[in-house]
């Protein structure tokens, strides 16, 4: 069948990038799903930091590839052996296919799946091969998703069927921005009721720790960013406090507000310096998690001694450490509650043929996370 999509075919063109246009719309051959795979026709899909890098050429890919991996859809079509899914259920994309077997897998731990992560690094789904073309040329995958796309082919593995009564558009933050930040807080941070936390970069992922660290309980939750917008954001969130960080005196006013510094310190900017910030803020004996993702080349350096002699534990968080079969049910049921409002983090939804121009966007920093639409 045929279905369009935003296809990158270079990296790191000049910005803006509504002028260079780093991506294309072009109509593809897609490929029916195979075994263990379904056909999506995807409602919406959310512009992320980890599309933007593909794009800046911070975090490389094979290309050319059909970008987005933050989105949601219904099911058209079933390929053989699909096992609980069906036409007409409407699922939520997860960028890393768990295979099930693999030893991370085995321990329960889906978003470190071996045989996904190397799927994913090739471009190409979790059993095998491309099914995008142009005019008998593959078009890579990303990260078992694409989609910015009218249609897709995923695997069984990157979906999860989801409450059919929220809109597309509300749904997509779930598959990136939601678990990844609200799984740091919860799930690799594990922050206890009346903790303090300081969350490091207010994109859409740092923005819904903030949410996630109001839900568990946090007496105070500190938001730092260099952007006001954000900060303002922040603060209608619920956050106790907001401190742009290139303030001289910003390390001062936190021990001040949280004397010897915050429990946990969540940093979701993915640079050197946000998390060195983030770790400089965690008190004695506390947690500082990382949930960004930086350029490859950049090293963190630390001081080894107060590792030991304070008792400090940096963490990794990779998808919020979620299982997503358990997680994002259990945040769609916070969020039609009332309790976890990831609604408010959408600033704007827009065509696909706007995509370049939203990438300019949250590049200067305009948006917490803007929604693109397929009809």
């Amino acid at each position: 069948m045929k279905t369009k999509a935003a296809v990158l075919h270079e990296m790191a063109l000049s910005k803006p990038y509504a002028h260079s246009q780093p991506l294309r719309i072009q109509e593809l051959e897609l490929d029916p799903p195979g075994p263990n795979e379904v056909l999506i026709k995807i409602g919406a899909a959310g512009l992320c930091h980890s599309d933007l890098s593909v794009i800046n050429g911070s975090r490389p890919r094979p290309l050319p590839m059909a970008l987005g991996h933050e989105a949601a859809g219904e099911i058209i079509e079933v390929g053989s052996g699909v096992k609980g899914f069906e036409p007409g259920d409407h699922v939520v994309c997860v960028f890393v296919p768990s295979c099930g077997h693999c030893l991370p897998c085995r321990k329960g731990r889906p978003a470190l799946c071996e045989p996904g992560a190397q799927a994913n690094a090739k471009g190409e789904m979790l059993d095998g091969g491309i099914r995008l073309h142009d005019h008998g040329d593959d078009i890579k995958h990303h990260i078992g998703v694409s989609g910015f796309a009218q249609y897709a082919v995923v695997s069984e593995n990157s979906i999860v069927k989801v409450d059919p009564s929220i809109p597309f558009e509300k749904l997509a933050v779930f598959g990136c921005a939601v678990i990844t930040g609200v799984g740091a807080v919860v799930n690799t941070a594990k922050i206890e009721a009346g903790s303090t936390v300081a969350v490091v970069g207010l994109g859409g992922v740092g923005l819904a720790a903030v949410l996630g660290a109001i839900m568990a309980g946090a007496s105070q939750v500190i938001a730092l960013d260099v952007n006001a917008q954000k900060l303002q954001l922040a603060q209608e969130l619920g956050a106790t406090a907001c401190f742009n960080v290139t303030q001289d005196d910003v390390l001062e006013r936190i021990q001040a507000l949280t004397p010897g510094g915050v429990d946990y310190a969540i940093e979701t900017a993915g640079v050197v310096t946000a998390l060195e910030m983030a770790y400089a803020i965690t008190c004695i004996g506390g947690t500082t998690v990382t949930a960004g993702l930086p350029d490859p080349k950049e090293k963190f350096a630390v001081q080894q001694v107060s590792l030991t002699a304070q008792e400090r534990t940096i963490k990794g968080s990779y998808v919020g450490s979620c299982v997503p079969m358990r997680d994002i049910p259990r945040f769609i049921e916070l969020y039609k509650q009332g309790r976890l409002p990831v609604d408010k983090l959408i600033t704007d939804v827009l065509k696909l043929e706007d995509i370049n121009e939203g990438f300019d966007r949250l590049d200067q920093g305009q948006a917490a996370r803007l929604i693109v639409t397929m009809d």
